[in-house]
């Protein structure tokens, strides 16, 4: 473990003890964290002051620039020494870490949020939303498309009855980072070490959304029928890829070393819902041309609207009476969170949606109060993810077990 100068997100004159933040993995969801964290006291002036106390890995040099970039004040290369040390635990590791970390953390108290999907097997997101039922401390499972602001819209606009009846849903995410065979193998390919491919790691987004957006009005998710395939099966090793040591190699030492793929690259499944709506959903990472393409479209008996996170500051609605859609720009003061940001029509990003969701989870454990999504909500979209494999598997619709 090594000590920096301290770095505490306040404001000006504000007294409160700031609420101390650990944090495991300092990668991509790592780098947008720390980003919102520091966001906060300028955008958030309500959200709770707090501390970036230490980033949790194992690579020392690593570790040490990247807790320079992210400010955290000292670094630690053993989560167990230091998660009774902080209030709050960020567990952004692979998915495998998910839940001994954070189940170790709710054991001693410690509020945790653990981003998605929340374990590689519904087994081990059993065994994490029984420890957060055991314990005192909030635990979240982070779906940041949740907050959204056009998202949010949407939502109130089901909710009120707009569009409705609820017939049918329909979401995909598609990207095409991995169409290329020459990519390198990563822990995201190992079922072991992922629990899925884009299943897991696209549709869980996708199935969170839809059982946000349309809470009770369908029921929940009854059954399904998956289909996912794999359509190259073994990628070149890349030997600065920090995973490599975790599973074995084929090939020689030449630099032509390969590794399985043992996950899904794309699926799709159908659901049926409780109400008598359906829903078809699909992700891939083969996606040509797409490169974070996330949409979603809810049909009703008086309505329709449509989502696309390329355009996420603008909802489509269709409403009764009129011919075609209207494209709302979600970019008012009134609209979700976005009095904390620009003039209406000043557009924000896909980087907010973080700032937004750190806002909601501190605040929450801050006033000791309860947080969305939370672990149970992890735990019942990891659900519809294990359905949907073993219908693949059967090759039949399977109920939600």
């Amino acid at each position: 473990m090594s000590n920096r100068s301290d770095t505490d997100d306040t404001n000006d004159g504000d007294s409160e003890t700031p609420v101390s933040v650990g944090m495991l993995g300092y990668r991509f969801m790592g780098y947008a964290h720390a980003n919102a964290l520091a966001r906060l006291p300028m955008f958030f002036p309500d959200a709770p002051a707090i501390s970036r106390e230490v980033l949790i890995g194992q690579d020392e040099a690593a570790l040490d620039a990247a807790a320079d970039r992210l400010g955290f004040s000292r670094t630690a290369t053993d989560w167990e020494a230091v998660i009774d040390e902080v209030d709050v635990l960020y567990n952004l590791g692979p998915n495998h870490l998910h839940a001994e970390p954070s189940i170790s953390a709710l054991e001693a108290g410690t509020n945790v949020f653990c981003e998605k999907p929340l374990a590689p097997t519904v087994e081990a997101a059993d065994r994490m939303r029984a420890a957060a039922r055991d314990s005192e401390a909030i635990a979240a499972c982070g779906f940041n498309y949740r907050f959204v602001p056009a998202i949010r819209y949407a939502r109130g606009l089901i909710e009120a009855g707009e569009l409705g009846e609820i017939r049918h849903v329909r979401g995909q995410y598609l990207q095409d980072g991995w169409v290329d065979p020459e990519v390198p193998w990563s822990w995201r390919l190992s079922e072991e070490l992922a629990g899925s491919g884009a299943l897991g790691d696209l549709g869980a987004h996708t199935i969170d959304l839809v059982r946000y957006l349309l809470g009770g009005r369908v029921g929940g998710i009854e059954r399904v029928s998956g289909h996912l395939a794999t359509f190259v099966e073994e990628r070149p090793v890349d030997g600065g890829d920090e995973s490599n040591d975790t599973t074995d190699t084929d090939g020689d030492s030449a630099g032509t070393e390969t590794r399985s793929v043992t996950v899904d690259d794309a699926y799709s499944a159908q659901l049926a819902f409780a109400s008598g709506a359906m829903g078809t959903v699909e992700a891939s990472r083969f996606a040509t041309g797409h490169k974070n393409d996330h949409t979603i479209a809810v049909h009703g008996s008086t309505g329709s609207l449509k989502f696309s996170l390329e355009r996420l500051n603008e909802l489509e609605v269709l409403r009764e009476g009129n011919r075609g859609y209207e494209t709302i720009s979600v970019t008012d003061e009134g609209d979700p969170y976005m009095e904390a940001w620009w003039p209406p029509g000043h557009v924000i990003g896909w980087e907010h949606t973080f700032v937004h969701e750190n806002s909601e989870f501190l605040s929450a454990v801050a006033g000791g109060n309860e947080f969305r999504p939370s672990f149970e909500d992890g735990y019942e979209v990891q659900r519809v993810l294990d359905a949907i494999a073993r219908s693949d598997e059967r090759g039949e619709w399977v109920p939600i077990e």
